[in-house]
């Protein structure tokens, strides 16, 4: 009798152990999305521009409609912020991390922490530069060198030789810096007769972009064009050309990329001559990848987001239905 009992006990407590292994795994075989909420871990790089502020209240927002659980994270432009929050996320276990990185590379280490924690990893707005593609699962967000590309394009189509232009670069090492430089330069040495006169780093800020112009006008006045990698620089550069005593978009010819609602409006004012769209309205497309990867869902590695450009004319008929 005795034999029996223990034998049904030992039965029952393997049973038991059995549904708690199965249940604990579950989480991060993907089941977690069909069983309950899921739960995101979000490493945003900062508050420096209006793209970024859109792209933050549409995560924000999406996260919301989707019923989906955001722990959120400002990094302040600092990478090691950013690696300290993923760590923290990794920590408490949650079932999605995603994170746009302020700079390509120096990833692989809490990556790979995140890996062996069985926790996705989804790569939104900026890529990492990392010879193992495994330690994400996706990369949403815009093709940075096509940015580049249209905006020398427009410039190739719309000049008349010699032209001296001003770059005003993003982020040291960021890959929307590093990319839309190399598409532009690609695009430009079609036309020899178009030089690069000063390249400097803005941050992607307005004051950045202000105080830089400032100080290349100061010593490169002959400046017919202005290449600013966002909106907000571009923003900054018409402040300094404008105390300069010169018109901006007429004396000195403006191309930005972003399309954000002031640089709309500039445009629409013909104080910026041509825009290239980078879209920060991602929210909803980063929710559907996290459900999808959280449930064992094959993804592509690359998703590309819509984008086109706009000329002053253009501008004005897109203002008035402008989400950011």
């Amino acid at each position: 009798m005795l034999k029996k009992i223990a034998t049904g006990v030992s039965v029952l407590l393997l049973a038991t152990l059995t549904a708690c292994g199965s249940g604990s795994t579950s989480s991060k075989d993907g089941d977690s999305g069909a069983a309950g909420k899921i739960t995101m871990g979000f490493a945003q790089v900062g508050a420096e521009s209006g793209w970024r502020t859109a792209n933050t209240k549409s995560v924000q927002q999406s996260a919301k409609t989707a019923g989906v659980e955001l722990k959120f994270s400002d990094a302040q432009q600092k990478q090691e912020n950013q690696i300290k929050a993923i760590r923290s996320y990794i920590q408490q276990k949650v079932d999605v991390i995603a994170f746009s990185p302020v700079v390509e590379t120096g990833w692989d280490a809490v990556l790979l922490e995140a890996k062996r924690a069985r926790i996705p990893v989804i790569l939104t707005d900026r890529a990492v530069d990392s010879d193992d593609d495994t330690l994400y699962e996706t990369f949403l967000g815009s093709d940075f060198v096509e940015e580049g590309e249209k905006a020398g394009e427009w410039l190739v189509e719309n000049t008349k030789g010699p032209v001296n232009v001003v770059e005003l670069q993003g982020t040291t090492g960021a890959a929307p810096a590093i990319d839309r430089k190399k598409g532009f330069e690609e695009k430009i040495a079609a036309r020899p007769d178009i030089k690069i006169k000063a390249s400097q780093s803005g941050d992607f800020t307005r004051s950045g972009g202000k105080q830089v112009m400032e100080a290349i006008l100061r010593s490169n006045p002959d400046v017919d064009v202005v290449y600013a990698h966002n909106d907000d620089m571009g923003l900054g550069a018409i402040e300094a050309i404008k105390a300069a005593g010169k018109k901006p978009g007429k004396d000195i010819k403006i191309i930005t990329v972003d399309a954000v609602k002031d640089g709309m409006q500039a445009l629409a004012d013909g104080e910026i001559n041509y825009i290239v769209e980078c879209n920060p309205l991602l929210g909803d497309q980063l929710m559907d990848l996290a459900k999808k990867v959280v449930n064992g869902e094959k993804v592509p590695k690359r998703v590309v987001t819509e984008e086109t450009t706009f000329t002053p004319e253009q501008a004005k008929k897109a203002l008035p239905d402008r989400q950011y």
